[in-house]
């Protein structure tokens, strides 16, 4: 049984890149950032709610408009 993308020409040309030394350009992959999740009475499912720095996830929750907070890291989408 196949493992999909694990698996076909991409994967070959990733491997024989691998092998040349060549290594995936930085500007490629998005740093890692600081995301906060909880829940909120609009949406009681824990959700994103923003990045660190963008809201304050101790002030989210003091105030009482957000409850069952993680701090996470994400990715941003580009």
């Amino acid at each position: 049984m196949g493992k999909g993308y694990a698996e076909g020409p991409a994967a070959e040309e990733r491997y024989e890149a691998l092998e040349r030394g060549e290594r995936e350009a930085a500007a490629d992959v998005a740093p890692e950032r600081p995301a906060v999740y909880g829940s909120t009475e609009d949406d009681p499912e824990r959700h994103f709610l923003g990045w660190v720095g963008e809201v304050d996830p101790d002030e989210l929750f003091a105030s009482g408009k957000a409850w069952g907070l993680a701090v996470v890291r994400r990715r941003e989408h580009q």
